[in-house]
């Protein structure tokens, strides 16, 4: 079973006209907008400046396959000195009752082109001393979160993950389960010696509040030949399905492509996988797939995807430059989860 991608694709690209965007184009979260009838994407943005900051800009489609772009600026960015000063991106999206719950990865100060040899970057991260806190020092991801109604006016609530962590694919859950949020996440620490997992790997932290969860519990790590049998992490909000909570995956091969499978989570006990794909369902094939920024080669990486009738499309960014959509039959993908083992 593999996703299909669109012939059309890349759907969204770097655009010239706004510096901002003129570089990069890519990850985007997704939303379906019942009331208005349109897929909105909360893509990552970024030009050809020399920190490499990045932003979210927003495209919206009502087929969701062509897209127009909303503004001809930035709806979010970098906060002017806060935790997430530096870059904000790799948007996850998430409807709680009237409002958008928009999970982003931040970093406190940018980082440069990162595609770039070190020595021949023309900008170079600050260096701090030992009694800075480590997020500065190591400069380690957070995971924050923005509350939005309309995409235009953002609260920063605050960061949802442990500063002395690199924690990175934190998605949370469309509802309570059990009278709790819950949130799937990737602390890259929480692996090797003293962890049932050698290498980095998907857990699930729940809470009374979003910016507060805690007893966390591994989910799924790195099983597969086509995994490497190393780091994975979680890509999509999960979709609540009669089968169970669909999520779609990503795994890092030998050849540092990124590939993507699928977990089926139990509905009342998330933690438990019920089903998870037993070969990849994507992979970067097509140029645009393999030969953007992005210095391992291959790379398609969702961070959204919706459910038009019977249609799952699937919104990747691609070798860290472009985003293409890939679709499927729900039930298709449903019945291979089925045939496969946990």
């Amino acid at each position: 079973m593999r996703l299909v991608r669109y012939e059309k694709n890349p759907i969204l690209s770097p655009n010239p006209a706004n510096a901002w965007e003129s570089l990069v184009v890519t990850n985007p979260g997704a939303w379906y907008d019942e009331k208005t009838g349109e897929v909105k994407l909360l893509y990552r943005a970024a030009g050809n400046d020399p920190e490499h900051s990045i932003c979210f800009g927003l495209a919206v489609s009502k087929n969701g396959y062509d897209f127009k772009r909303v503004s001809d600026e930035p709806v979010f960015g970098p906060s002017r000195d806060g935790y997430d000063a530096g870059n904000v991106q790799d948007a996850r999206v998430t409807k709680i009752g009237d409002w958008y719950f928009v999970t982003y990865a931040c970093k406190p100060y940018p980082g440069g082109q990162y595609w770039v040899p070190i020595k021949k970057r023309p900008y170079q991260r600050p260096q701090f001393p030992d009694a800075f806190p480590r997020y500065f020092r190591e400069f380690a991801f957070l995971t924050a979160l923005a509350l939005t109604q309309d995409f235009k006016h953002f609260y920063r609530a605050g960061y949802m993950t442990d500063p002395t962590l690199n924690d990175h694919d934190v998605i949370l859950f469309p509802e309570k389960i059990a009278g709790k949020f819950w949130m799937l996440q990737r602390p890259m620490e929480w692996a090797g010696e003293g962890y049932p997992n050698p290498h980095p790997a998907i857990w699930i932290a729940s809470g009374d509040d979003v910016l507060k969860m805690g007893g966390a519990r591994l989910v799924a790590k790195g099983k597969y030949e086509w995994e490497n049998k190393r780091k994975i992490g979680a890509n999509t909000v999960p979709l609540k399905t009669e089968a169970g909570w669909l999520v779609i995956y990503h795994a890092v091969g030998a050849d540092r492509y990124y590939r993507l499978g699928a977990l089926l989570l139990d509905l009342k006990e998330p933690w438990k996988v019920r089903r998870r794909t037993k070969d990849f369902i994507f992979q970067p094939e097509k140029d645009y797939e393999t030969k953007g920024i992005y210095d391992g080669g291959g790379c398609v990486f969702p961070c959204g995807k919706v459910l038009l009738g019977d249609t799952l499309f699937v919104y990747y960014g691609a070798a860290d430059q472009y985003v293409g959509v890939a679709t499927c039959k729900i039930k298709e993908l449903l019945d291979y989860l089925e045939s496969c083992p946990d």
